[in-house]
């Protein structure tokens, strides 16, 4: 079983090789939702997330014998990289199964902590099933990313830092994946002072622990794509499960909007880099999920892996949704000169071009004429406004491209 002192005793074993992260106010998000908001920058780990504290607290409990026969894992990056990372610099052979979609940036990580990466299976359920018949082969020591009494005290430890720094919260708010990091702090928050709240938060691509929750039993939901791949889990832990029923007082969700514009918002107001998994808990209080006003809010920004294709569209459609990015397809005529009136009608609503394309033959444009879709960076749509109507006051006929 998981309990306050295996916890503590975690945080004693891992301490001197686990960074104590910064848990500091945030005056944006306070400002912005009406509560005094604190976060956990777990992002700043060695290996950019919190799983290496569950991880490290596994591998020193390995025997002499397990130690010498080698680890093995499965996971959508995060934990593997724990795994690699830790094992590794301890002298222990790792070896790694991920789903072939797992971003490069984190595979590629993987390796060169010195772990052998093997890609295999369309979601993390496979990439398991396999690690589990690699171990029964090479008898290796499974480390499971969230279903292990060892693992989930390693998780936990982040609650004690927390109510060590901020010891009088209202409430923490916890990404929730397989349950380990939610059932490891939840147990060190109700054991420590049972009136917080603890509050856990999951996509609603895969809310697979608030319906395990709500139907009281271990739950399996179909597969689904998500920007929150670290957890992307289809079925709780058989061991978390148990913890967040004793322990968490609501799961709430977040959808691929919601987390897509937090991690704009961590990286352009915070200067923190965070990924689809670190920043649902921000999502959830930056959109009220959680119901607080005035109060105080320890949030868990857990990881910061993210695919940097991924963060450019992101921070591309963010821009979009904050009228700070436009397209217009404009139609006029094709000759000499055209172009430059139309630019010149732009530049004077202060309005920078960043991208161009022509067609003559596509969208209704007429012999003689033709349409140009313009990428434009203004200020806002108030900018937005103003140039359309200059450009309605140019004779121009235009239109928005969504």
């Amino acid at each position: 079983m998981v309990t306050l002192q295996k916890i503590k005793d975690a945080e004693q074993r891992i301490r001197s090789a686990i960074y104590d992260s910064p848990f500091m106010r945030s005056e944006t998000f306070s400002q912005r939702t009406g509560n005094s908001i604190f976060l956990k920058l777990e992002n700043l780990q060695m290996t950019g997330s919190f799983k290496e504290r569950g991880a490290l607290n596994k591998i020193l409990l390995l025997t002499d014998d397990e130690k010498r026969r080698g680890v093995i894992a499965a996971s959508a990056g995060n934990h593997a990289q724990a795994v690699a990372y830790h094992a590794t610099k301890r002298g222990i052979a790792a070896k790694i199964c991920m789903p072939l979609a797992t971003p490069l940036v984190k595979v590629s990580a993987t390796r060169e902590y010195g772990a052998e990466v093997i890609l295999v299976g369309a979601n993390y359920d496979e990439a398991c099933d396999e690690a589990l018949r690699i171990r029964e082969v090479e008898n290796r020591t499974f480390i499971h990313p969230f279903d292990d009494h060892d693992v989930v005290a390693g998780q936990g430890t982040i609650g004690l830092e927390m109510l060590a720094a901020v010891g009088d919260l209202d409430a923490v708010v916890i990404p929730v994946g397989g349950g380990g990091l939610i059932g490891g702090v939840a147990c060190v928050v109700k054991e420590t002072k049972p009136k917080m709240r603890v509050i856990g938060v999951q996509t609603t691509k895969l809310p697979s622990m608030q319906a395990a929750v709500k139907a009281g039993k271990q739950v399996t939901l179909p597969a689904a794509k998500t920007i929150a791949d670290g957890i992307a889990v289809r079925s709780p832990g058989v061991h978390t499960l148990p913890l967040v029923q004793k322990y968490v007082d609501e799961i709430v969700t977040v959808d691929e909007e919601e987390i897509a514009n937090a991690i704009l918002t961590l990286l352009e107001k915070e200067k923190t880099l965070t990924e689809g998994a670190g920043a649902v808990a921000v999502a959830a209080v930056l959109n009220g999920k959680t119901g607080d006003r005035g109060k105080r809010l320890g949030v868990v920004v857990s990881a910061g892996n993210i695919d940097v294709t991924l963060l450019s569209r992101i921070i591309e459609r963010g821009l979009v949704k904050d009228g700070r990015l436009v397209r217009l397809r404009i139609h006029l005529p094709d000759y000499p000169g055209a172009l430059v009136r139309l630019s010149t009608a732009i530049a004077e609503q202060k309005v920078n071009i960043v991208e161009t394309a022509f067609n003559r033959s596509l969208y209704g444009v007429e012999l003689g004429d033709t349409a140009i879709d313009i990428t434009m960076e203004a200020r806002g749509f108030e900018h937005i406004a103003e140039l359309e109507k200059a450009l309605d006051g140019h004779g121009y006929v235009h239109e928005r491209v969504e």
